[in-house]
């Protein structure tokens, strides 16, 4: 057992007893972080900083998974939840809150012309497809992207167990950037899909009017045109990617940094299909828990009355700039890239034909946590991140690819690793 982690594997030990993988959230647990070298659980947030149960304070650029748009603990959103906490959480009957959090949805998203609120960005998305099932009359839908893990989506992906090959079969997968491949799914289901879903960017940018296309070939066949903005809600733009590229579906479902990691979900739209809701049944005890409505309220309040969008962008762009002058410096173009957006980007890592991509990034995690940098690859920004973090997070970057040039080199990965690298993981991108 390491001394640097000690207690998270201690009590990682301890809750495998009780919680199969030792988590809740499959991107949170052992199968992402190398035994060893990781920690596993994490007490505190503040800002763009947290700490584990070893004390380790971190720079965290995975924020709660995209979540965290604004920082840990932000004190205006802090402040909205303990003055409804003094009111209450929930009621017999609805709080206004709900109404005007949907109301200011309305007021920041160019799709949304009416709001129903979930608590997981899986309940939208699944929400959203009974919709468009009940608007069309079809069952059939075709995905691009991760939208959660519910029977309808999972099933058409290898984390497929426990779901009906009936379901199964209802769902198709098409590929960022190949309309082609979105028409093939059209064709051979003529008049038969009743929603297209995706993502309107992860990894990829959109080339060639390819979101355009979608939405019109989606039209051109009476289906549903549907972005999943979970994670792009409120991060590309005040309205998200629909905002940001300028194509406006017809159905849109948030999560996410919707509240600041608070957890509230959202699907919003034409009035025209959202009034199917009145007859589809979508309905949660918790839908209007007032805390996490109170903090939704809080963030768009704040998005709209300060540089929260802006400052995303712009600190992620140094990150972006810089990463990409260390993979030139180091020589490391081989093996690493970044790709994505500044507020949203990713590190990506390759195979070579000594090591595969998974014993290289077993290696960079191990070395970045041990420089106090909490990252899975990826730069989720938040308006907390601050140039000193930016500087530290370079600094331990050059100071790790070093390292990585070295490995290459040398041909001696596995005696620097100090666990066992990690096997290759379901990948939701």
């Amino acid at each position: 057992m390491s001394e640097r982690y000690h207690n998270s594997e201690e009590m990682l030990e301890r809750a495998l007893k009780t919680i199969p993988l030792g988590s809740q959230t499959f991107s949170k647990s052992k199968i992402q972080y190398p035994c060893g070298v990781s920690p596993y659980f994490i007490t505190r947030g503040q800002g763009s900083h947290v700490w584990d149960v070893d004390g380790n304070e971190y720079i965290d650029f995975v924020n709660s998974l995209a979540a965290i748009t604004l920082g840990y603990n932000d004190p205006d959103v802090t402040a909205a939840v303990r003055e409804q906490l003094e009111e209450g959480i929930i009621f017999s009957l609805p709080h206004p809150i709900e109404m005007r959090v949907a109301e200011k949805i309305v007021e920041m998203v160019p799709c949304a012309e009416m709001v129903r609120f979930g608590k997981n960005g899986s309940d939208a998305t699944s929400g959203a497809i009974r919709v468009a099932r009940a608007y069309t009359g079809r069952d059939r839908v075709a995905v691009c992207g991760y939208h959660g893990w519910q029977d309808w989506y999972i099933g058409s992906t290898t984390r497929n167990k426990g779901v009906p090959k009936a379901t199964m079969e209802l769902t198709h997968q098409f590929t960022y950037n190949d309309i082609a491949s979105l028409n093939k799914i059209f064709k051979e289901y003529p008049s038969q899909v009743a929603a297209v879903i995706m993502e309107p960017m992860n990894v990829k940018e959109p080339e060639n009017g390819f979101l355009e296309k979608c939405k019109d070939l989606t039209h051109k066949n009476g289906a549903v045109f549907i972005f999943d903005e979970t994670i792009t809600g409120f991060r590309f733009a005040n309205g998200g990617a629909q905002e940001y590229f300028g194509v406006i579906p017809d159905l849109a479902t948030f999560g996410k940094g919707l509240a600041n990691g608070y957890p509230v979900s959202a699907v919003a739209g034409k009035a025209e299909i959202m009034r199917q809701m009145e007859e589809v049944f979508f309905s949660f005890t918790f839908g209007g828990e007032t805390l996490s409505l109170a903090a939704a309220l809080a963030t768009m309040t704040k998005l709209q009355g300060e540089p929260v969008i802006k400052t995303i962008w712009t600190q992620g762009q140094k990150i972006v700039d810089e990463t990409k002058i260390l993979i030139e410096k180091h020589a490391l173009g081989n093996i690493l890239s970044v790709s994505g957006k500044a507020c949203w980007s990713f590190l990506i890592f390759k195979d070579t034909n000594i090591y595969s991509q998974w014993e290289l990034k077993t290696l960079f995690l191990q070395e970045v946590f041990a420089r106090g940098i909490l990252t899975v690859g990826t730069h989720n920004m938040s308006y907390a991140h601050s140039d000193s973090d930016i500087s530290k997070l370079l600094k331990v970057y050059d100071e790790v690819f070093a390292i990585m040039k070295e490995v290459l080199v040398k041909r001696n990965l596995h005696e620097l690793l100090q666990t066992k690298p990690l096997a290759p993981l379901f990948k939701i991108r």
